[in-house]
């Protein structure tokens, strides 16, 4: 009785253990196929987005000196007139700069601009021009183009309506020719980037040419600037021919080190062109 009882528990745990072992097993073999089917994903991804894709620009780099794989192709942008980069083996910069406020920077990057002699794009919101007036009169005199942000700063994406998508940019033309005197270089770029198909068809519709960028860092949080060497960083590692290079005009790093950061591009070989140039 005794060997009996012995054995029967003897089978019943042997039988637990093997039931555990089985489902280890498949547990280990579901996450492993799963990683797997990740990697092969992953692998087979293809290097760009459909135009049409609704969301956030952006960028994936390939290397130092080459031009990232956007969430676009140049070929896929050129048929709504937008660009991101220059196909080009020209070392050219396009330098732009986002405004969606003043908190004193604005100057001194001016100032540096007019002593390297580079002409830059101002993307401005409406306010902006309201509020600085006398910044907006200095960047036209000077010679750079201020360019459509538009007024709000909205989700542009989200925006179905033609009337609305065109009251957005429409009411900075007016804030700038006020303020100017002048009709305004019909230049847009996204707020955040955000954009879809039917968004950039409305902009060409208007005829405003958009311009995303290739080349970008994290400088817009006013109270949490890059450090010198993390802007250099970014800004020397990254810049390629035909570059697009974003930069925000509220950032504190970039009005210290714009003088530096050209006279380095400078030094590599690089020098400066226009949007107007690109969009011929």
């Amino acid at each position: 009785m005794n060997q009996f009882l012995h054995n029967l528990f003897s089978d019943r745990r042997r039988t637990a253990f093997l039931r555990v072992s089985a489902v280890l097993i498949l547990f280990v073999s579901a996450f492993f196929i799963g990683h797997l089917t990740a990697q092969v994903k992953e692998q087979i991804r293809p290097s760009s987005v459909p135009c049409s894709a609704e969301g956030d620009w952006g960028l994936s780099f390939q290397g130092e000196g080459q031009p990232p794989v956007a969430n676009a192709t140049m070929e896929e942008l050129k048929q709504f007139d937008a660009y991101y980069a220059e196909d080009t083996e020209d070392k050219v910069i396009y330098l732009t700069f986002d405004a969606g406020f003043e908190n004193g920077n604005t100057p001194a990057i001016l100032d540096t601009l007019k002593k390297h002699n580079v002409k830059a794009t101002f993307f401005v919101v409406g306010t902006y021009i309201e509020s600085n007036p006398d910044l907006i009169k200095r960047m036209t005199a000077e010679g750079h183009t201020v360019g459509n942000h538009t007024y709000h700063h909205p989700d542009m994406s989200r925006i179905a309506s033609k009337v609305s998508f065109e009251k957005e940019l429409t009411d900075v033309e007016t804030a700038y020719q006020k303020v100017t005197g002048q009709e305004m270089t019909r230049f847009y770029r996204p707020p955040q980037g955000k954009y879809n198909e039917t968004n950039l068809q409305m902009a060409k519709e208007l005829g405003y040419k958009t311009f995303f960028w290739s080349l970008a860092y994290v400088d817009w949080y006013e109270n949490d600037q890059p450090t010198k060497e993390e802007a250099f960083e970014k800004l020397l590692g990254r810049i390629h021919p035909g570059a697009i290079v974003l930069l925000h005009s509220t950032s504190k790093t970039n009005a210290e080190i714009l003088d530096e950061l050209l006279t380095k591009w400078k030094a590599l070989g690089y020098h400066f062109g226009e949007l107007s140039q690109l969009a011929e």
